[in-house]
């Protein structure tokens, strides 16, 4: 797989700054006023307002400050959050996308290129500064509902459609033609049909209707692991995993236990999102039973860790995402609402933004910028949000926290540094030396970051002499080298393992 090494991911940039000891951690507390709106700005085109249907924040640093939003009348529109809103100013483009609605709309490339996906049954890919379309994915008989690009190589991707298939697509296989205007038409390089048809739909024969929304596969994930994928559908509330290099049938599938005496709670839920955080350890599945669970993606025979309830989820454009540090979720809600609940403590009220007049759909998390998030509604509005300063909290100044982050086994010049580290114990930095984080973003462009060696640990362990000062052992079997969440998304490897090593035994 082709890894860019132009520009730092944000796992990189924080680990980084938190390896320097400069990071200031921001928490958000449990009380609404925790978060002020920043602005809000109408979806609409040619005087006619449209209901925005995805939303996405750029995820590279540089800029994370601008927001895509697609919407019903195919329309893409990028947004300064800079910028206060409303303001014209604000809108940066927008361009006809589609003839069709746009249900999901995702930055790759380092944030150059946007794909969408429409009820026109293609996903297009397009040039975000020049506003055109490079390649257009064709295969799918639905409409596609969800896109997911690979984690590490912007050029493979996967979608969801209506019509119960996903596919996977790789952008730089040879196009089958080619449009008048020169774009270029590319087929999958593989096709599942029937992912997620139940076994209701199975037994009943209906209307076409009936099995469109039965098999309608509704959201699809590419993993961390860089080979397994997630879907989940309208059928039921089951996750299933799938290995790209053996798609024949899924290797392991999780679901909620639910159990209850009335035929009514008994019923089957459909899901309508699905979300990961960005070291790859989470996943959420946002259920039609007004119910968010979180799952460990190493233990999914265990069934969901937790669940979040307060929010109402009747429809599939209500969605919910997992904040890239997995320290909380953020969802919409039919009852007009938005809810930001706390991932460690599920039982307490959730935040509840609520200026919305209309069923709260897309929502999306700042990558870069701690408490920005953005939330869309059918009152045809997307609103800006940020967490306010006064409930903003660092680690003392005077001590500041250094976090390490234990990567399965760091180059030696980081082992050396962490070691001398630890025998001098904490180093005090001075006040100056720790800008906010408006100052830090402002006037400190992203530095190229050498990424560590990685080796077997045979090969490591020969590297150091008996005489080091370290007394590390390393284990031998893949399941302790496994056991730091770090290693899921940058383990070695002879210890890299996916879903289906973990369940093919099972």
């Amino acid at each position: 797989m082709e890894r860019c090494s132009k520009s730092r991911s944000f796992f990189q940039d924080s680990r980084s700054r938190e390896l320097d000891g400069y990071r200031k951690r921001r928490f958000i507390t449990q009380t609404g006023s925790d978060f002020t709106e920043a602005g809000s700005v109408t979806v609409g085109h040619n005087g006619e307002e449209t209901p925005p249907l995805a939303v996405s924040f750029c995820k590279t640093s540089k800029y994370s400050h601008i927001l895509a939003v697609s919407d019903e009348d195919g329309y893409v529109s990028l947004f300064d959050t800079r910028t206060k809103f409303p303001s014209e100013k604000a809108r940066i483009s927008d361009w006809v996308a589609h003839q069709n609605a746009i249900f999901d709309v995702r930055w790759i490339k380092e944030d150059t290129t946007i794909l969408t996906a429409s009820g026109d049954q293609t996903i297009k890919v397009w040039d975000a500064q020049e506003k055109k379309c490079a390649g257009i994915l064709m295969g799918h008989t639905g409409s596609v509902k969800s896109v997911s690009p690979h984690p590490t190589n912007s050029d493979l991707l996967i979608s969801a459609s209506r019509d119960g298939s996903f596919a996977i697509w790789d952008l730089r296989c040879k196009a089958t033609s080619k449009t008048r205007c020169s774009v270029a038409h590319v087929t999958s390089t593989a096709m599942v049909q029937g992912a997620h048809l139940s076994s209701r739909a199975k037994r009943v024969r209906r209307g076409k209707f009936f099995q469109a929304a039965s098999t309608s596969i509704t959201s699809v994930l590419y993993l961390k692991d860089e080979v397994s994928i997630a879907t989940a559908g309208a059928a039921d509330s089951a996750v299933k995993f799938w290995d790209t290099r053996n798609l024949k049938v899924q290797v392991t599938q999780a679901s909620p236990n639910i159990k209850s005496s009335t035929e009514k709670d008994r019923r089957l839920h459909g899901i309508s999102s699905l979300s990961q955080d960005l070291n790859g350890v989470f996943l959420t599945a946002s259920c039609m039973d007004n119910r968010i669970y979180l799952y460990n993606v190493l233990q999914l025979d265990k069934g969901p860790m937790r669940s979040f309830s307060g929010c109402r989820i009747e429809s599939f454009y209500v969605k919910s995402v997992i904040s890239p540090d997995a320290a909380h979720i953020l969802s919409g809600s039919s009852d007009g609402k938005a809810y930001i609940w706390q991932v460690n403590k599920p039982d307490v009220d959730p935040i509840t933004l609520n200026t919305h007049d209309g069923e709260v759909t897309a929502v999306d998390w700042c990558p870069s910028e701690v408490g920005k998030i953005a939330t869309s509604s059918d009152d045809y509005t997307v609103r800006i949000w940020n967490i306010n300063s006064s409930y903003c909290s660092s680690t003392p100044k005077s001590q500041p926290a250094i976090r390490r982050r234990v990567m399965a086994i760091p180059r030696e010049e980081c082992r050396g540094h962490l070691m001398n580290d630890e025998r001098s114990g904490p180093t005090k930095v001075p006040d100056k030396l720790l800008p906010s984080d408006e100052e830090f973003n402002q006037n400190n462009p992203p530095i190229p970051i050498t990424m560590p060696i990685i080796s077997t640990p045979e090969a490591h362990k020969k590297k150091f002499s008996p005489d080091s000062d370290s007394k590390e052992t390393f284990e031998k079997t893949p399941e302790a080298a496994m056991k730091s969440p770090s290693s899921v998304l940058n383990p070695p490897s002879s210890l890299k393992r996916t879903i289906r090593d973990y369940f093919l035994a099972a």
